[in-house]
């Protein structure tokens, strides 16, 4: 049975698009399937529609545009826009268990957007959700401006529950004895919020408020400035800067601000990670010092450079090397001061082709979300499916469960210390890395990144001689001496291998800088696999838009036979069911059923009789096309009966040349998230990154590591 949920504000400016995404994203999790609307909207082209689209892969019905709904109101014609409404949300909310209606938000010039709100929720018979943003208010104050936005819908008085989200709450300033303190600015305007939980009292003091005026605090969404943060190319368009040199624009962001016009050693001390540098454009010398700042490692988000002046071509080619590294310029004909308060005054809103700030922004919001009433809308409903994002919370939650201790051999890797930082402030693992400490501390200061307290930094050169005489009785049957053991502990990947074996850690992830061979070799040799087990493999969990799916194998073995192709299928539906997806196994070829015939077609034949007379408990059926066996219509014909084609969620590729062509072009041209390779078959829990991974790409892998080991020890809880 479908549900619907009118969003709407109690105020303006309060973030209700974002608290929309919050929301779907929340639901997603609990792996129900969301659909959004807006039925009428507030401009053209509809934003709100645009970041679901790009963060929810929701595509919504065109809303009622702005100029019609306000034509039939200003006839009397409610009825016939009702009518409009209720005909765009039931579209929307078709093979949907929960639809959220985004309502309008008053802008300046509107009058009618609460009354327009209030018609919907009784003509979609909807629940009713406010969202408020307290701006200079305590507690009561603002639950009584949300109690007096939902008398207006005339909920309260119905004795319906109202729920109630209390966006970008500023926590500048503790809860004061009385109600009539106040409890510091809005969002960002203190400078000081950087999405912190609220203080206890606060949250506990909110939410009594609330609940006094019979609201129901769902969240309480603290203030984050990193959310707000724009991109340098977003910067660049709304202060109309020509582009001298786009670096990362794309990417780079900007967290903070500094006109510098002082002397290069005073202007230093604003240089800092994430600053955009605001400096005229005849002063070489702050250009210069910024880019010797980037080159010594510390990431500025840019520099502008104002008075419509550009720099000496000479000191342009002194600055290349940063410009080739990253570092964007900009140039601007406003004084510093004008381009300063243009980008003060920009809008804050997401950018529709940001899809790493929609994101963020979508799980903090949910992160913050009551629990229990996203569940609430799980009871009578269809049978779950498994989300991208129901999939990466499922891992964030069983990981936190039981922290496990992962060693990362790459420890001054600049990507791998910020990934560690991450991983143990989110509390997934903790994780040892493996280096120099000086060295990984600068490393560290250089990205701006603070690594917390629970992070352990392991000197090798220290760490390696307890290892030796281990690793000799472990090697002693290969001829393993004192002096190649001391050599091979040089390898920090040998270190963590042995601190693995000797239960020191859990788990170990390697491979940012160094071949999946140089990390898979000592854990063969000490590891070893699992017991009746003699193939490792591999598995990437491909995050589609409406599901995940499994590939393997796709980074380690070149050529498998069809009996090692078999091991590789049921391995890979084990590690399927182990992470809570259905397994559904296919076996790829370039030939379907009987359709075609060759060696390479048999050997897949062969390989899907083995695993079925090994495992006859598991769905697997092969040989299959990709697209018989993912497209239910294709599997009509292709493959009419069988009982993987077309639902297929573990897809076995024949070889490592067609897996690997295949994932990274599924990863790269269709934009999707892959967390891989995890290993499967050894003893403990080892995984390789590749090269090009990124801090996320780490996080995941760490966070599928610290499962594996949960496993391996049968320490798993379920989340």
């Amino acid at each position: 049975m479908l549900t619907t949920v009118l969003v709407a504000p109690a105020g303006r400016h309060v973030g209700l698009t974002t608290a929309c995404l919050g929301m779907v994203r929340a639901l997603d999790r609990q792996g129900l399937r969301v659909s959004f609307v807006k039925p009428i909207a507030n401009r053209e082209p509809d934003h709100s529609a645009s970041l679901v689209a790009l963060g929810a892969h929701l595509y919504p019905h065109e809303p009622v545009p702005r100029q019609v709904a306000e034509g039939l109101l200003a006839a009397g014609d409610d009825q016939t826009l009702m009518e409009k409404v209720v005909e765009t949300a039931g579209k929307a909310g078709q093979e949907a268990d929960v639809l959220f209606i985004e309502g309008m938000n008053p802008e300046a010039g509107m009058v009618h957007a609460s009354r327009v709100n209030a018609l919907m929720l009784k003509a979609l018979d909807a629940e009713l959700v406010l969202v408020a943003s307290p701006v200079h208010q305590s507690p009561t104050e603002i639950a009584d401006s949300v109690a007096i936005a939902a008398r207006g819908y005339g909920a309260l008085a119905e004795g319906r529950s109202v729920g109630c989200v209390l966006n970008r709450v500023c926590h500048g300033v503790g809860v004061a004895d009385t109600d009539t303190e106040t409890f510091g600015p809005a969002c960002g305007a203190c400078g000081a919020c950087v999405g912190a939980p609220v203080p206890p009292e606060l949250d506990s003091a909110l939410r009594a408020a609330l609940k006094a005026e019979n609201l129901r605090p769902l969240a309480i969404i603290p203030c984050n400035g990193s959310l707000s943060a724009p991109r340098v190319l977003d910067v660049a368009a709304a202060v109309g800067a020509r582009i001298l040199f786009p670096g990362e624009s794309r990417i780079r962001r900007v967290k903070d601000v500094a006109v510098c016009a002082m002397t290069v050693p005073n202007a230093l001390k604003a240089m800092k990670p994430s600053t955009l540098v605001i400096t005229p454009g005849d002063r070489s010398d702050i250009l210069l010092a910024a880019a010797m700042t980037v080159q010594a490692g510390t990431p500025l988000a840019g520099v502008i450079l104002t008075g419509g002046l550009d720099p000496d071509p000479r000191v342009i080619a002194l600055c290349r090397r940063a410009f080739e590294g990253g570092l964007p310029l900009l140039a601007v004909r406003d004084s510093s001061y004008r381009a300063a308060a243009r980008l003060a005054a920009m809008n804050a809103e997401i950018p529709v082709d940001d899809p790493e700030r929609v994101e963020e922004t979508m799980n903090f919001v949910a992160d913050h979300l009551d629990v229990a009433w996203a569940k609430g809308f799980a009871q009578a409903t269809r049978v779950p499916r498994v989300s991208p994002p129901a999939f990466r919370h499922r891992l964030i939650e069983a990981a936190r469960a039981n922290p496990q201790r992962i060693v990362l051999p790459e420890g001054a890797e600049p990507r791998t210390v910020a990934a560690a930082a991450i991983v143990e402030s989110r509390n997934i693992a903790h994780c040892v890395l493996l280096g120099n400490p000086n060295e990984v501390k600068e490393v560290a200061a250089r990205q701006g990144v603070r690594l917390p307290d629970g992070v352990e930094i392991l000197d090798p050169v220290t760490v390696a001689p307890k290892y030796v005489e281990p690793l000799v009785e472990r090697r002693k049957a290969k001829g393993m001496t004192r002096e190649r053991a001391e050599a091979e502990l040089q390898d920090p990947i040998m270190i963590g291998t042995m601190m693995l074996a000797l239960d020191h850690a859990d788990g170990l992830v390697s491979g940012a800088i160094h071949t999946t061979a140089h990390t898979i070799r000592p854990a063969l040799q000490i590891i070893k696999t699992v017991p009746g087990c003699n193939l490792v493999s591999s598995v990437f969990f491909m995050c589609l838009p409406d599901q995940v799916l499994v590939f393997g194998d796709c980074a380690v073995n070149p050529n498998p036979t069809a009996e090692q192709l078999a091991d590789i299928a049921i391995q890979s539906a084990e590690s399927a069911i182990a992470f809570g997806i259905p397994a559904r196994v296919a076996m790829l070829s370039y030939s379907t059923g009987t359709s075609g015939t060759g060696e390479d077609v048999e050997k897949v034949k062969e390989a899907t009789r083995l695993a079925r007379l090994a495992r006859p408990d598991l769905a697997i059926d092969g040989p299959l096309q990709y697209d018989a066996a993912v497209m239910p219509d294709v599997a009509r014909l292709k493959a009419p009966g069988s009982l993987v084609a077309g639902q297929a969620t573990v897809l076995v590729f024949p070889d490592l040349n067609t897996g690997n062509v295949t994932y990274k072009a599924v990863q790269r041209s269709a934009n999707v998230v892959s967390m891989g390779p995890m290993l499967q078959g050894l003893a403990k829990p080892v995984n390789d990154l590749s090269r090009g991974c990124l801090i996320e790409d780490i996080v995941f892998t760490i966070n599928l590591t610290a499962i594996q080991a949960q496993q391996t020890a049968g320490k798993l809880v379920t989340a």
